[in-house]
């Protein structure tokens, strides 16, 4: 009777092991982190696709204010939200260094390895020379209009709630804008699983990218991959869209269905299926620079 019991419950144990895995395999790993400017620590408004909105943001470099008798705090030196704190650049160094450590992880080496004759300071100079290289993509970046186009797909155009808000301004998102949203979705899941670092960097801020970076680095250094396949959008609608400090936001709720399945270094399956799919619903918020440029994942944000 004793081993049965003790049967059952390893059973159960793995079982419950796989569903963990199933739910948090994917980009972000099943939970809610990243930025949405000033309304990064509020829940985004109910929609149609979210009916109970969403949990709260569990990992993100905003400042936690707007608490009684609390006032904005600074990083160090820096400004505080709201005003010439830049959203594509914080979280650089952090998204190099996640990339470094992926890099030894994943047997290439920090940034591509040090293999030559100064040692330590050559990868001082690559730390320079990538910083400089940055700064100037970033240059060009801003310069870029966004110059997609496409239909609405599912998302139903105008459902989002407002909830009663007041932003600095309110923004019109279109079926131009919808489509963006779908394809960085799309694409967002393939890099995920290609492992392509340089790829999710043109599709999210570099504090998303650096979760992505750790969460990577995390299964190589388990000896295992997760790939992601037949990703099928579903449903979405809008939450909330608003402009501040020169920058647009917009939050949507998404549900998506996908095959998420996590092998180990020889095929083995560590947890999901190949042929049962699951299906998602997020928040995902996106944003660029008002003067114009790509939407950009800066948020994910799992549905209650």
């Amino acid at each position: 009777m004793k081993s049965r019991s003790t049967t059952t419950f390893a059973a159960v144990a793995i079982a419950l092991s796989l569903f963990s895995g199933i739910a948090q395999a994917r980009p972000g790993e099943g939970g809610s982190m990243g930025s949405r400017g000033s309304r990064t620590w509020s829940a985004p408004a109910p929609t149609r696709t979210s009916p109970y909105g969403a949990a709260p943001m569990e990992r993100s470099i905003a400042p936690r204010y707007g608490m009684p008798g609390q006032s904005a705090p600074r990083y160090g030196n820096a400004p505080m939200m709201g005003q010439s704190r830049h959203p594509f650049l914080t979280g650089f160094m952090g998204g190099m260094l996640g990339a470094g450590v992926f890099g030894l992880l994943s047997g290439h080496g920090f940034l591509g390895g040090v293999h030559g004759l100064f040692g330590f300071v050559g990868l001082l100079l690559q730390i320079f020379l990538a910083v400089i290289v940055i700064r100037w993509l970033f240059a060009l970046f801003t310069r870029n209009r966004n110059g997609g186009t496409g239909s609405a797909g599912a998302f139903p155009v105008g459902a989002g709630n407002s909830n009663g808000r007041t932003a600095p301004s309110t923004l019109q998102i279109g079926a131009q804008d919808y489509q963006a949203f779908q394809t960085l979705l799309l694409n967002i899941q393939a890099a995920w699983s290609q492992q392509n670092i340089p790829a999710l960097q043109g599709m999210a801020t570099p504090e998303m990218v650096s979760y992505f970076n750790q969460q990577l680095g995390a299964l190589a250094s388990r000896g295992e991959r997760n790939v992601v396949s037949d990703v099928r959008f579903l449903q979405g609608d809008l939450a909330e869209a608003w402009t501040e400090n020169g920058y647009d936001y917009a939050t949507v709720a998404i549900r998506y269905s996908l095959i998420d399945l996590t092998t180990d270094m020889t095929g083995r399956v560590v947890a999901g299926s190949s042929t049962e799919p699951v299906v998602v619903t997020e928040l995902w918020t996106f944003v660029r620079p008002s003067s114009g440029g790509a939407w950009l994942l800066s948020a994910i944000q799992q549905a209650r």
